[in-house]
């Protein structure tokens, strides 16, 4: 029984979050020849200051481009 555990910043849309879990069930399914019903999933949000690389946290150190947690925080 395969279990898929997401780890992203905030910011994805549950529609977003539709179609990862289903493409993702569709080619684990092919790839691991497993049923879909078998697949199960996990989104969690991990936000910037709880997540770190190389030393610095990327509330700290990072900026992307597009990023979606940018677009959500109010303009000025």
């Amino acid at each position: 029984m395969p279990f898929i555990r997401i780890d992203m910043f905030p910011g994805r849309t549950l529609e977003q979050k539709r179609e990862l879990a289903e493409v993702l069930t569709r080619e684990v399914s092919r790839i691991a020849k497993c049923k879909p019903e078998t697949i199960n999933f996990i989104f969690t949000d991990v936000s910037r200051d709880n997540w770190g690389r190389n030393g610095s946290l990327f509330c700290d150190e990072y900026e992307y481009e597009n990023d979606p947690e940018d677009e959500a925080a109010p303009s000025s």
